[in-house]
This record gives C-alpha cells, sequence and structure tokens, in this order.
C-alpha cells in the first residue's frame, strides 16, 4: 500500500481479529476518522512536504511494532529515525500526530452522537443514564409523577466548572474543530447533492487547512479573566440552551399519561470556581472577583436581550386576532414602545417594554449590552420582577388558545431566567485554611493586645472564635494598619457582600475552606464573614460554609469534625438560617496523592458513609459536593458510575461536581454531547436518591476485606512515593512536570511551595506528569501489592470472594472499572524510554523495575478479579476507541523524550521547548482524561 494513504488506511488496518470485528460494527465511524486523515495527510504533504509525509508514516508504522510487543528492532530503528530528525522537521512530525489525535476525538465525538440519536430512536429500554430509562424504573417502583415532581422541588444537580489547569487547547483551535464537528454532523443528517458533498469537501479541508496554520500553543499566559472568558464560551456552545431544554424534556416526561399536569422546578443550576477560587492563586483578587462576576451577568443579559428580540419578531399577534389577558394589555399600555407598526401588537408592545427595562437593568448592574432599547424604561430590581413579567405573557398565550405558541421561545426563556438569573453561574468563593488562620489571628491580635491566637490551642480558639460570632462589635478598625494578604482577604469578602446587594445571594452562596482540618477553620471563616455583613450575631447566615476534607488524615476525622460543630448552638443556628442544608466538599485529587488511588476511594467512600450518619444523627440535610477531576487518579471516572456507586443516603436529592480542565471541553463544547452529560447527572441523581438501597453500608465482610486491601495498598503506594529515598528526583527527571510549567494552560502556579518535594506539589500537575509518560501512576500503584497480600492473609475465602465483591458492590466494581482504562491507556515500553532520562542508572533500574512489577501484578490480579482475558474486554467501545488511538499518541511520547533530552542537556534552539510543549498537546488530546 502506498505511503500515500497516510493519515488514513494505514490507521484503520487492526492487527487482531477482534478489532477487525469491532470496527466492522461501525463503519461510519471508519469512514470519518479515515475522511479526516486523508484531508489531514493531504494538508501535511501539501504544506509541508513529501519528505515529512513519509516520514510521518515510516514513524508510525515503526510505533506499531514497538508498541506491540517492546520490539527491541523496532526500539533502535525509532530511535535511529528520531536521531536523525532536524529539530524543524521534529516540530512538523509533531505537529501531524498532535493534530490527528484532535481529529480523531471529533470523529469519536460524533460517532457518540450518532449513537446516542439511534439509541433515543429505537423502541426497547432506554439506554443506562438516560431519564427516560430512570423514569421507567420509578414508575415501574410506584413512583407517581407528583412525587417524582416533589422530589425535583428540593433537588439540586450542580456540575462546578473550574480552571483547573490540564485544559491544553487554545479557544482558538477549540473553534475551528468544532466546524469541523459541525460539518461533519450536516454530513450525517443532509442528503448531499454531488455539488453539495463537493462543498461540504471543500468545506473540510478549508477547516483543517486553518487549523492546520493556526497556532496551536499559547503564546502568552492566561490571566484570570481570560479563563473567565473562556469557561463563559461553554454557556454559548452549550448550558444557555441545553440546561432548559432538560427541564422542559423532563417536565414534559412528567406530564405523559393521565394525572395531574405540573410545573417542574429549576433544579440543575451551574456553578463556578473561575475567578473565585484564591487557593494557591495569587492573581484571584476582589477587583478580579467582581470583573468575574460582571462578565457572568453581562453574558447571561445579553443572551436574554437578543432572545427577546427574536421573541419579539415571533409574537406577531395580532389584537383583533387573538385575544390577550388583562395584565398583558397593562403590560403592553406601559411599554415606551410608541411605533404605530406595533399598535395593535400588544404583544409586541410587551415584549419592547421588557426589552427597554432589561436594558436599563443592565445599566444599573453596569454590564455591557449590544441592542439598544427603543425608550427609556426603569430597572427590574431583582430577576424576580423581570419573571413576573415573562409569566404574564405566557400566561396570556395559554389562556388564550395559544398554548403551542408559549411552549416554544418563551418557554425556554423562563426556565433560562429561573435557572440563570442575572448571575448566570454562582461563583464559590475558595481559600486555604492556613490563610483564614493568619487573617483572623492578625485580627484578634491587633483587636485584643496581649492575645496571640496562633499560640492557642484548638479549644481556646474555638472559645474565642464563638463569642467572636456572637459580638455585635467589629474586629476590623481603620485605624489599623493590616499586612498586604489580609487586606486582599477582607476585599474578597466584602466584594461577596457586594455581590449579594447587586447580583442576588445566589451569585456567591458557598465559601469553601480548602485543607479544612477542625472546628476553627469553619468558625474562623463564619468571624470573617460576619465583618463584612453576610453573618449576623443573631446566628443568621447569607452564605454556605463549606469544609473541604482532602488528605486521608482530614477525610478519616470529617466525621467527628462536623458531628462536634453541628453540636454548637451558634453553628447550628447559622446551619438551620440556610434550610438546614449542610454542604461538605470531598477532595479526591489530594487525597490520591496522600495515599493512592485505592485508600484515597475507601477513605473517601467511609467518609461519606460517617457523614451520612452524623446528619441524620442531627436532623440536617447533607449535601456532598465531590471534587473530582478529569483523570482516575484525580476522581475521575464515567460521571453515572461514580454516583450510582455512592453509599445509601449520600446523594439524597442533592450533589455538586467539580467539571476540571479538558473534561468541560470534551463534555461540553458540543451541545448535543452536552445534553447528555447533564442528562446523565440528572438521571443518575434521581437514581441513587430514589431507586438504590438506603443502607449506608454494605455488608460488615466486604467493609473488613476492603479495609485490609486498603491499608496494604497505602504501604505499598507510601512506601514507593514517599519512602523511597531519591523518588522525588526520579519523578522530576522522568516526566514532564518541569516543561509543564511552561505551558500558558492556567493563572495557577504548580507548586504551593518552590520546592522538589511531592508533599508540596500540586495535585493536577502530579497526575498530568503521569499521564504524559503513559505510567498513569496515581490510578493502580498499590493495587496488584494489596490483592497478593490479603490473599495469603485469606486464603480460606481467596479470590472467590474478591470476584464475588465485583459482582455485588457497585462501589468495588467501578473502583476497578476505572483503574481497568487507566492501565488500557499506560504503557509499560513507552515508559521505560522516560526512565531512561533518569541520569542515575541504579535509581533508575531500582525504581522503574519496582514499578514495572507493580504494574504487572495490578493487571494480572485486575483481570483475575474481573474474569477478563485482557483489559477493558467488557468494554469494546472503549477499548477499541484506545487501541486505535496509540498509533499516533505512541510517536508523541517517542519524540517527547528525545525533545527533552536536548532540552535538558541546555539546548538553546527555541523550537525544542516549542516540540515538547506541542507533544504534551497531543499526548493529552489523545489520551482524553488525562489531568
Amino acid at each position: 500500500m502506498s505511503t500515500q494513504t497516510m493519515l488514513s488506511e494505514h490507521t484503520l488496518e487492526p492487527s487482531r481479529g477482534e478489532e477487525i470485528a469491532a470496527l466492522e460494527e461501525d463503519v461510519r465511524l471508519r469512514n470519518d476518522i479515515r475522511l479526516l486523515g486523508r484531508i489531514l495527510g493531504d494538508t501535511v504533504r501539501d504544506q509541508e512536504g513529501a519528505d515529512v509525509f513519509d516520514l510521518v508514516e515510516r514513524i508510525r508504522q515503526t510505533s506499531i511494532r514497538f508498541h506491540r510487543g517492546d520490539d527491541k528492532a523496532a526500539r533502535r530503528e525509532l530511535e535511529l529515525i528520531l536521531d536523525s530528525m532536524s529539530i524543524s522537521q521534529t516540530v512538523r512530525i509533531v505537529r501531524a500526530f498532535s493534530y490527528f489525535s484532535h481529529l480523531a476525538n471529533i470523529a469519536e465525538d460524533q460517532n457518540n452522537i450518532r449513537r446516542m440519536r439511534e439509541s433515543s430512536k429505537s423502541e426497547g429500554e432506554p439506554r443506562p443514564g438516560t431519564l427516560a430509562r430512570t423514569l421507567l424504573h420509578a414508575r415501574t417502583a410506584g413512583i407517581s409523577a407528583t412525587n417524582l415532581r416533589k422530589f425535583f422541588a428540593s433537588a439540586l444537580v450542580s456540575p462546578v466548572l473550574t480552571a483547573h489547569p490540564t485544559e491544553v487547547r487554545r479557544k482558538s483551535t477549540i473553534d475551528r474543530e468544532m466546524e469541523i464537528a459541525a460539518v461533519l454532523d450536516r454530513r450525517e443528517r443532509v442528503q448531499f447533492t454531488p455539488d453539495e458533498l463537493s462543498a461540504s469537501d471543500e468545506q473540510l479541508r478549508r477547516a483543517v487547512l486553518t487549523l492546520w496554520q493556526t497556532n496551536i500553543l499559547r503564546r502568552t499566559r492566561l490571566t484570570v479573566l481570560d479563563e473567565v472568558a473562556n469557561g463563559l464560551s461553554f454557556y454559548d456552545y452549550t448550558f444557555l440552551n441545553e440546561v432548559p431544554r432538560l427541564h422542559c424534556k423532563l417536565e414534559d416526561r412528567l406530564n405523559e399519561g393521565e394525572g395531574a399536569q405540573g410545573d417542574l422546578a429549576s433544579f440543575l443550576r451551574m456553578g463556578s470556581w473561575i475567578g473565585g477560587d484564591r487557593d494557591g492563586n495569587p492573581f484571584v483578587t476582589a477587583d478580579v472577583m467582581r470583573g468575574t462576576l460582571k462578565m457572568q451577568s453581562g453574558r447571561v443579559i445579553r443572551y436574554y436581550l437578543d432572545e427577546l428580540h427574536v421573541l419579539g419578531s415571533e409574537l406577531s399577534l395580532a389584537a383583533h386576532l387573538a385575544d390577550v389577558s388583562k395584565d398583558l394589555r397593562a403590560l403592553a399600555e406601559r411599554s415606551p414602545d410608541k411605533s404605530p407598526h406595533r399598535s395593535g401588537e400588544p404583544y409586541r408592545l410587551a415584549v419592547s417594554g421588557i426589552f427597554a427595562r432589561l436594558t436599563a437593568t443592565a445599566a444599573r448592574l453596569e454590564v455591557e449590552t449590544t441592542r439598544a432599547a427603543v425608550g427609556e424604561a426603569a430597572p427590574y430590581a431583582n430577576v424576580a420582577e423581570f419573571k413576573t413579567d415573562l409569566d404574564i405573557l405566557y400566561r396570556s398565550l395559554m389562556m388564550n388558545n395559544s398554548r403551542v405558541i408559549a411552549r416554544g421561545r418563551l418557554r425556554h426563556l423562563r426556565r433560562a431566567v429561573d435557572c440563570f438569573g442575572f448571575h448566570l453561574a454562582s461563583l464559590d468563593i475558595r481559600q486555604n485554611s492556613a490563610v483564614h488562620e493568619r487573617t483572623v489571628a492578625e485580627l484578634i491580635d491587633a483587636a485584643m493586645p496581649g492575645k496571640s491566637y496562633l499560640a492557642m490551642n484548638e479549644e481556646a480558639r474555638i472559645a474565642l472564635l464563638v463569642s467572636e460570632l456572637r459580638n455585635a462589635r467589629p474586629l476590623t478598625s481603620v485605624f489599623v494598619k493590616y499586612s498586604e494578604e489580609t487586606v486582599g482577604e477582607l476585599a474578597v469578602f466584602r466584594a461577596a457582600a457586594e455581590a449579594h446587594v447587586r447580583f442576588g445571594a445566589d451569585a456567591i452562596p458557598q465559601c469553601i475552606i480548602s485543607m479544612c482540618k477542625g472546628i476553627s477553620d469553619m468558625l474562623e471563616v463564619a468571624v470573617l464573614l460576619k465583618e463584612v455583613g453576610l453573618v449576623d450575631p443573631t446566628g443568621r447566615s447569607a452564605i454556605n460554609i463549606v469544609p473541604l476534607f482532602e488528605t486521608i488524615e482530614d477525610l478519616q476525622a470529617s466525621s467527628h469534625i462536623m458531628n462536634r460543630i453541628l453540636s454548637m448552638h451558634d453553628y447550628r443556628k447559622l446551619v438551620d438560617s440556610r434550610g438546614s442544608v449542610q454542604e461538605v466538599m470531598l477532595g479526591y485529587s489530594d487525597s490520591n496523592k496522600d495515599g493512592g488511588f485505592v485508600t484515597s476511594g475507601w477513605e473517601l467512600y467511609k467518609a461519606e458513609i460517617g457523614l451520612v450518619e452524623v446528619f441524620e444523627r442531627h436532623h440536617v440535610r447533607l449535601r456532598l459536593f465531590h471534587g473530582r477531576g478529569g483523570s482516575v487518579g484525580r476522581g475521575g471516572g464515567p460521571s453515572y458510575d461514580a454516583i450510582i456507586a455512592q453509599p445509601g443516603g449520600a446523594v439524597n436529592g442533592q450533589i455538586r461536581i467539580t467539571e476540571q480542565g479538558e473534561i468541560i471541553s470534551s463534555k461540553y463544547a458540543n451541545a448535543d454531547v452536552g445534553l447528555d452529560n447533564l442528562e446523565v447527572l440528572a438521571a443518575a441523581t434521581l437514581e441513587a436518591s430514589l431507586l438504590q438501597p438506603r443502607q449506608s453500608a454494605p455488608r460488615g465482610e466486604y467493609l473488613k476485606a476492603m479495609e485490609q486491601l486498603s491499608a496494604h495498598a497505602f504501604k505499598a503506594y507510601r512506601g514507593l512515593v514517599y519512602e523511597t529515598e531519591g523518588f522525588a528526583d526520579y519523578f522530576w527527571a522522568s516526566t514532564v512536570i518541569t516543561e509543564i510549567a511552561t505551558l500558558n494552560i492556567g493563572s495557577r502556579p504548580a507548586s504551593r511551595k518552590k520546592t522538589r518535594e511531592i508533599e508540596d506539589l500540586r495535585a493536577i500537575p502530579w497526575v498530568f506528569s503521569w499521564a504524559q509518560c503513559r505510567l498513569m501512576l496515581p490510578g493502580w500503584y498499590g493495587f496488584g501489592s494489596a490483592v497478593e497480600a490479603w490473599l495469603k492473609e485469606n486464603p480460606d475465602s481467596g479470590m472467590a470472594f474478591l470476584k464475588e465483591l465485583y459482582q455485588e458492590w457497585p462501589f468495588f466494581r467501578t473502583l476497578l472499572s476505572n483503574m481497568d482504562m487507566v492501565l488500557a491507556k499506560s504503557s509499560i515500553a513507552i515508559a521505560s524510554r522516560y526512565a531512561e532520562l533518569v541520569p542515575d542508572v541504579a535509581l533508575r533500574e531500582k525504581i522503574f523495575e519496582r514499578i514495572k512489577g507493580e504494574w504487572q501484578s495490578s493487571i494480572d490480579k485486575l483481570l483475575e478479579i474481573t474474569g477478563q482475558t485482557r483489559l477493558l474486554e467488557s468494554n469494546p467501545l472503549l477499548d477499541r476507541s484506545i487501541r486505535h488511538r496509540f498509533p499516533y499518541i505512541d510517536p508523541l511520547n517517542h519524540v517527547q523524550v528525545e525533545l527533552l533530552k536536548e532540552h535538558r542537556a541546555q539546548n538553546t534552539d527555541e523550537q525544542v521547548l516549542r516540540g515538547i510543549q506541542i507533544t504534551i498537546n497531543g499526548i493529552s488530546a489523545g489520551l482524553r482524561n488525562s489531568g
């Protein structure tokens, strides 16, 4: 076969019979990959020349041989090819492989959309993760539509977007990729004439060429407000339209058939950390937070104005042809629109008046708009007034035989206003407990000379803080000069109080305490909130105080801390003033870095069991906020499985989950995919709350076995990462951790302190670095050792019992399923090339051989417990996806190793570092959830 087929035909020639069968199941996916690969190949040949084109293909084929069996001859050949390339050639090569990873993602996403559409058209039982399936199960269980509406009236499902720096793509490249996806989607849904097909081909070629000629990397570092703007783009892509659509879709399903019809309460609320997360990010200031809130408000108000503009053109109903309500007539009469052309069109007049009031509201909130109103009008005092006017339109249409019109754009707009208000998304403010501690200490020491807050023990601190909560006297004084840190912290809290006045209490409803380790950490925040009026001395709070338990030790202490603080009269009054709901956040990332994958998952599960029991005892509603990352090493994995696997009572109708880094774009850049992911969250929350067993803990012998497995895994993980001399040196030398810091992918520093200690490294670059070298160590290390040790201790129950755990316990099954995916993406052969970057040969061999042994043991034990003969055997769709990425990911790894050697040998050619950065981009895209 000619090398002219480059990134297309060769890609799809599988090496095994089962892969052929899997590919034949979905010819259209193959055709899409083939089409995009051919266009990219043509683009590379046209732009870079046939020599680069042929070199890419040669590297790809050699890489496949190396991957299949750690072929020594292929390894040598690959090294010879890479050594012979110039730096300029290398950069061109890595761009080609990187872009194919991106294009393969597009084809795969379109195939998933195709599958979703085909599934929704089938007459069989709806697929898991859909509301249709969950509602069917609810009705089978005897839960009426009325009771389901009651459930949603107090439910909360909140995806919270964060700016965690694992999204390596620029918005410009995302936009180009979305253009390609739109063309593919149109080709799928429309029957083209030959001329139209030719035009579509040219449109694809134009988009791919534009992508090729667009900078794949950012040239400058992102500011916080850049991150805010990037986050807001997903509201344009998905949330503004799909969140209302999901509610309307569910409302219609609940109103099907006989029985009482009713409205569905809005339960899906967007949240954000972007512009409010100050933990370790000195660039998030009070002014940045104000700017964030204005940008959010501006985006949603412009959306409302755009919708009203179109709605005005649609509601051309004439007064002599359609009756109107008395309230609608009055609303029309108050409109500043005096155009004679609309004098007999009351709905248009009413919409013009609403538009004018909303424009005035935007001016009051100091946000920019793009359309001018027809005249002056009074601004809305709050979003409820705006909603009232829209309700007048809706009721008038409904009561005058125009129901089908009311159910169109107006229905979606009303729902959007209910979901997004004038604030768009609830912004959490977050800071480390150590900063709060220093701030309170400075305030108390200045207000009470002779006291030293930092010298007090925990009990003394608690007593002092409680007395301060009751005291109406402020702690701060205009006559005291405070440190820059304290001034900055107080400014942020004051900005939050201003936001409540300007945008409403939903603008900033949560204050999150990172690294919360005790009761005083929570009371310190309450005292700071009292200083700005968000907590008052009578025991009322305008904001939720949310502890974040992150390390293994903190997770183990979480139930005791919450039991003690809920028993305290003064704090309990604050909780009761918030509707007797207390949110608790659980940190997946730091607990994993602290104790390893197995122990982190287990301690999180145990913490939830303990918290459920404590909150039931105190008659307080528990809302868990899951700080999950994209990768399994940071709590990632399928959302549906993760929610269903929660212990009984842990969901209870309310859940918040972080959506981080590259996961945001993979889930929400496409509206169809975004709607499906939102539906998964809603369906899983409903199912976990109403259809799962209520007991918080499974059988005692399951808990005992898991406790033992966790202890062994913890020992193995800590023994390697924290107790092996030289491990930090090995990590820094064998991964791209140093080079990741040069990428302009976020505003936050990679480490909490300027050290090389693993303890001080943030969890995100820790996991991201292991993914880049294809070891994925945080997602599996310690499992093999744990199972081996457990089997020795339990010869009687043995492997049969572990197989029972896998079959019967959703928690254990999900744990292993996620590990299965991670190990399938790993490559010990490629990891061995990264190990060669460690200059100390003895250290390299000692640690890598240990990792290699654990890797093999973990795979062997995973396969034995699950009954599979190979990784991902039970998930052929994911298996196929991963296997056919390897020919394009693997070369990027090989080239990255060579470039790292050059860079660390002090090669000053700027193309070396640029090449490394492009490989990071391509590998991340190929692995999808790597950070």
